[in-house]
């Protein structure tokens, strides 16, 4: 009788350790079966680590990334492929932001009872929020400079463009060597893994902080000899602007007054609203984590401290994180998560007050000349210095308020020269084009 009741119990706790076995598998599947479905030892969904089901659409419908008899395609036309090549991925996930790599189980269509849920073996379809044709009027106003151009709709968090160069056709992949400077960076989506000395766009985020933290500020004049030294150097202006107010500082885009003003607010104080407006930190696109900017503190009094407030000495920012900033001020102070899916959900924050958003808003340079017929423009131009015999980095960046246009952009085209000169053309042609199919 004993025998049998010890057979028992070790019969019961066999039976205890398979169904703690049992749940303890079940728990870890439903945590963590979209990875194991969409690892690439899978071959039901990937051939030799290549992801073979799946379709990506613009959000118009147009087909950026399908399947023909398990092998990966991609969109028909020539430009649409290299236009959007950095938002969608190459075929070898070199691209690891792409979205192909991104988006892989929501392309293969796992669900927690049959795993590869497609029924046909081909994947789910999966449309994007970008819009391929105004990728295509990025692309070909970059016109083979590197660079990173990016629309987004302020409100929603929709990003509408998203073009990074140099690229290439992901349908004919060329030979590509470490050493060819035409790719330079290729696997590289400059829009979310770069980051750029700043420039004038910087002055922005120094007027912020001298709006909230100095006495008097809108009613100060300040004076622009064209020079002015401090501790350890001289902060110069391209020319005399004379009294200038703080809006027409920035109007006329003034080194004195800013670099002044970075001193007198400190640079503890800079780097704490560069913190909080996301310039200097991380931040995420529909998941995908940005490059990291960078503001140094310098020591007090220094022009070290007067050039970081004008966008200079070590400062970077990355293209989306600018964007996510001028987005808020177009938005009213609420800063919008970007995202790359039609119709996704989107978090939203406010990270300045109304108030601030209206009175930055008024700051920018209101654009209604030629350069822009038909847009009602805010924006900031930056001609960011890089040092040795390079040219600097134009910037771009700001947002229309035409009804029914909710966009913010920004554009940085690397070593072109004046930001205005050159990188507002690539904003102007790929907004028109915005306005003009809606």
């Amino acid at each position: 009788m004993k025998k049998v009741k010890n057979r028992a119990l070790c019969a019961l706790l066999i039976v205890g350790l398979m169904v703690l076995g049992l749940s303890v598998y079940i728990i870890r599947f439903a945590l963590n079966g979209d990875d194991w479905v969409s690892a690439a030892f899978n071959s039901t969904v990937y051939n030799g680590g290549v992801l073979s089901v799946g379709t990506l659409t613009d959000r118009n419908g147009v087909v950026l990334a399908g399947i023909t008899d398990g092998s990966r395609t991609f969109a028909e036309n020539a430009d649409v492929r290299r236009a959007t090549l950095h938002a969608v991925g190459d075929r070898l996930g070199n691209i690891g932001t792409g979205a192909l790599t991104v988006f892989a189980p929501r392309l293969i269509g796992y669900n927690i009872v049959t795993g590869a849920a497609s029924l046909t073996g081909q994947g789910r379809t999966v449309a994007l929020s970008i819009d391929s044709r105004l990728n295509v009027e990025a692309y070909r106003a970059l016109n083979g400079r590197r660079g990173a151009v990016m629309v987004m709709n302020y409100q929603t968090g929709e990003v509408l463009a998203m073009v990074s160069s140099p690229t290439f056709d992901p349908a004919n992949q060329p030979v590509i060597t470490d050493d060819d400077p035409a790719f330079e960076g290729v696997f590289i989506n400059r829009t979310i893994q770069a980051a750029y000395t700043p420039g004038s766009t910087f002055k922005l985020l120094t007027a912020a902080a001298a709006i909230e933290s100095i006495a008097g500020i809108e009613t100060r004049v300040f004076e622009c000899t064209g020079s002015h030294t401090v501790q350890g150097g001289t902060i110069t202006c391209p020319r005399a602007h004379g009294g200038v107010t703080l809006d027409q500082a920035m109007a006329v885009s003034c080194n004195i007054t800013f670099g002044m003003l970075a001193i007198e607010l400190g640079g503890d104080t800079l780097a704490a609203y560069t913190e909080r407006y996301g310039l200097s930190g991380r931040i995420t696109v529909s998941g995908i984590t940005t490059a990291q900017g960078n503001f140094e503190v310098a020591a007090p009094g220094t022009a070290d401290l007067a050039w970081s407030g004008i966008g200079q000495f070590t400062n970077t920012v990355n293209p989306a994180a600018m964007l996510r900033y001028i987005a808020a001020i177009a938005n009213d102070g609420v800063a919008v998560e970007m995202n790359l899916l039609e119709g996704a959900r989107t978090h939203t924050r406010r990270i300045m007050p109304s108030a601030m958003a209206t009175r930055l808003g008024e700051t920018m340079d209101h654009h209604t000349d030629a350069n822009f017929p038909g847009l009602r423009m805010h924006a900031k131009s930056g001609t960011a210095e890089v040092g040795g015999d390079q040219r600097p980095h134009a910037w771009f960046a700001g947002y229309i308020t035409n009804e029914g246009f909710p966009f913010a952009f920004v554009v940085v085209i690397e070593n072109a020269g004046g930001g205005l000169a050159q990188a507002g053309p690539v904003a102007n042609r790929v907004l028109q084009a915005a306005v003009r199919g809606h």
